[in-house]
């Protein structure tokens, strides 16, 4: 049995020909969205990160503003400059792309940033309406899963859903969400200590993994037809290793790429909350 691939690259290239619409409608009333980043220092990846997200706008036609600050700034500073684009009544989206270099508490920073801004859709505001069910701007990884999942008519209500990682950028908010009602997913929340591991992914009918430990769920841990998502990635030798390992798409009914797919509809969905907050106006 060959796994049919949850392709996210091609399903947000989808997503963001809808989202060409609305900016296409808001342009009408003389709207454009417009994202605020701020990355702090020269981490590699989170420059790419970056540099993705505002290609993105460019294509959409959506503007950007790409703030780079130096890695040294001092976190009241940096809070300054995050408040400043919340009054700003231009930007729409405001994103401190994480991680922050050690010196500065990234709780702190976060919670800086206006929760009606928050295209991130992490904020303690936005993360406790999810919690209470009445969620507003979603986070985007989470709800770009649960997108691709449904895309590919994975079943999840009453359904088993074990999920590997309890950081608060997916696990949590995604076993969240998952077990809303109207989605009625049965969700189980694991981490790399969890003595029953593999026990527990063999009776999942969704195995998604956020651990970010290369090669960590193997094809002996996988119920033969059960969609797997790989989140989770390593760079090891200069290349990027995916939690999921390759035998797992001889045993999974659904598998994502080892490489790609999450990212994409990851990016999809924070323009969608960004297109959301300017069509609230």
């Amino acid at each position: 049995m060959t796994a049919i691939l949850l392709d996210g690259d091609v399903l947000a290239r989808r997503r963001f020909d809808e989202l060409a619409a609305r900016v296409v409608s808001l342009a009408k009333r003389g709207v454009v969205p417009r994202l605020a980043t701020v990355l702090v220092g020269d981490n590699p990846a989170s420059q790419s990160y970056i540099g993705r997200k505002h290609e993105n706008c460019a294509e959409l036609g959506m503007a950007s503003d790409d703030i780079r600050l130096p890695g040294d700034i001092p976190e009241d500073a940096l809070i300054a400059r995050v408040e400043a684009l919340n009054a700003d009544p231009l930007i729409h989206g405001v994103l401190v792309q994480l991680p922050l270099p050690a010196h500065l508490d990234e709780g702190r920073v976060g919670e800086a940033v206006s929760p009606a801004k928050d295209v991130d859709g992490l904020h303690p505001m936005n993360l406790g309406r999810l919690l209470a069910g009445t969620p507003g701007l979603l986070p985007c990884t989470p709800a770009g899963i649960e997108d691709l999942l449904r895309a590919h008519d994975v079943p999840l209500a009453g359904r088993r859903v074990a999920i590997i990682g309890r950081g608060m950028l997916v696990g949590r908010p995604l076993a969240m969400l998952l077990s809303l009602p109207g989605t009625d997913a049965e969700v189980t929340l694991l981490h790399r200590r969890s003595s029953d591991l593999a026990e527990v992914t063999r009776q999942a009918d969704v195995v998604v993994s956020a651990a970010g430990q290369p090669d960590l769920v193997t094809a002996d841990m996988i119920r033969p037809g059960a969609a797997v998502v790989g989140v989770g990635i390593t760079y090891v030798d200069g290349g990027m290793v995916s939690d999921i390992a390759d035998d797992v798409a001889q045993i999974a009914g659904h598998v994502t790429p080892r490489h790609g797919s999450v990212g994409a509809m990851t990016r999809a969905h924070l323009l969608s909350n960004l297109v959301r907050i300017a069509e609230a106006g």
